[in-house]
Formats: C-alpha cells, sequence, structure tokens
C-alpha cells in the first residue's frame, strides 16, 4: 500500500477577491513539484466566488471538468448552447473534448458560492463535448457511499470519458466501512469535506485529502456529522 497526505493547511492558495481558491495540486500560479496530480485526477480547487461575481468566458479542451456546488449557486452558459443553475445539492459535468468556451456566475447578490472544480484526464482526446448536471439524492447517502459518477451511461450518477468513480457519503453515525477498488491499479483519492474520518489509520480532518492505491480494499472509519466523497482513479 501506498500513500499519501495533503494536510488541509497545506494546499496552495490564491486570493484574487472575488475569488478565494484552495488548491489540491499545482495550478495558475501555485507550483509545487510534489502535487502535480494524482494518477488521471489533476486538479481538486476549493473555490469561494463572492455575490454578484464569476468566471468569464475561457476555453477548455481534452480534459473531464466536475464541479459540485457545497453552499449557494453558480449559473453555467457554454459554447455547446447550454444554460443552467448549478446549486447545493447538484453535480455538474463537462467533457470538454475538442473545445468548448464556458462561463460560471454566482448571480445572487446576497451570498456567496462554494464549489469543487475537479479535472481529470480522459482516456480518449478530441471527444465531442458534452455537458450535462444531476440532482444527487441525498437518501442514498445516508450513512453509505454513493455513487455519483463513473464510466458508463448506465450508471448511478453521470458519466466521463476516464474508468473514474466518484463517492459520497454523509454519515450521522460512527461507521466502518470497507470501500473496494472498482479497477485494479486504480487509486483513491479521499477528500473530507465536513466532519472528520480515519483512512487505513490515518486521521483526517475537514478538507484534509488523503490518497491510496496499490491496494484492493480500502477500510474506513467514520465520524458523526462528517461528509467524505472518494475519487477513484487510473495511477497510469
Amino acid at each position: 500500500m501506498n500513500t499519501v497526505l495533503h494536510k488541509a493547511d497545506t494546499r496552495g492558495s490564491a486570493n484574487h477577491g472575488w475569488l478565494q481558491s484552495k488548491y489540491s495540486f499545482s495550478f495558475g500560479n501555485y507550483y509545487n513539484s510534489e502535487r502535480k496530480q494524482f494518477g488521471m485526477l489533476r486538479v481538486l480547487n476549493d473555490d469561494f466566488v463572492e455575490a454578484s461575481k464569476g468566471f468569464g468566458k475561457h476555453p477548455h479542451d481534452n480534459i473531464e471538468i466536475i464541479s459540485i456546488p457545497l453552499e449557494g449557486d453558480l449559473e453555467h452558459k457554454d459554447s455547446l448552447g447550454n444554460v443552467a443553475v448549478i446549486r447545493e445539492g447538484d453535480l455538474q459535468i463537462m467533457s470538454a473534448g475538442t473545445g468548448v468556451f464556458h462561463s460560471e456566475y454566482n448571480k445572487n447578490s446576497d451570498r456567496s458560492a462554494k464549489f469543487l472544480q475537479i479535472w481529470i484526464y480522459p482516456n480518449k482526446k478530441n471527444v465531442e463535448p458534452r455537458y450535462d448536471q444531476i440532482t444527487l439524492n441525498t437518501n442514498k447517502m445516508k450513512n453509505q457511499f454513493s455513487q455519483v459518477v463513473s464510466p458508463n451511461e448506465t450508471d448511478d450518477g453521470v458519466w466521463l470519458h476516464q474508468d473514474a468513480w466518484f463517492h459520497i457519503g454523509q454519515f450521522e453515525e460512527d461507521m466502518k466501512i470497507i470501500y473496494s477498488i472498482k479497477k485494479e491499479e486504480n487509486g483513491v483519492y479521499a477528500f473530507i469535506l465536513e466532519g472528520t474520518a480515519e483512512i487505513e489509520g490515518q486521521k483526517l480532518l475537514k478538507r484534509d485529502g488523503f490518497g491510496i492505491w496499490d491496494v484492493k480494499k480500502i477500510n474506513i472509519t467514520t465520524s458523526k456529522n462528517s461528509k467524505i466523497l472518494l475519487i477513484e482513479v487510473p495511477m497510469n
């Protein structure tokens, strides 16, 4: 078993006034040679957007982008013709493929928005760009991990161009859970959204990240009022 620990207070950061971000991996002006990525997980940004502010139109290509609102909402517009609002409890995916322009704005004048921005390297290049979003079923997350992203169109959640799976769990009780790796040679990056947890003996606090690979199963002990995101990705 191999592991890597990223404590919350060791992440990169940026303060643009209207946007405050924490970076688990190198991004923008933050560069750490030891934190370029975790397997095919390239970006995990923890973003805070002030009221009436947002990201203007900008391009992406050949990357799978997953956005998970944690508080408030954002309006999405893209060159594919999509106009949508993603709110707390939703999950958004965009396969940039051959290229797409998009913008994300917090149009509320009275409250900020918080969301996770996650980038996954795809296993196919130059695919046709696509957009999708869903509202998560929080009942399925109660005291268990619920699948929200997978490589398969017919599975629960949204799908992406990579052998990657995302699971989210919200725990009201102290529980012991075994997570089984979906595909050999994949690893899991655990991100603590709320509360605390212990994974393979490592105690983790809010916003800590913990990567594990070269295992088949992962032992997780949750705490009350904890919320955990598991990102399983190919390591090569």
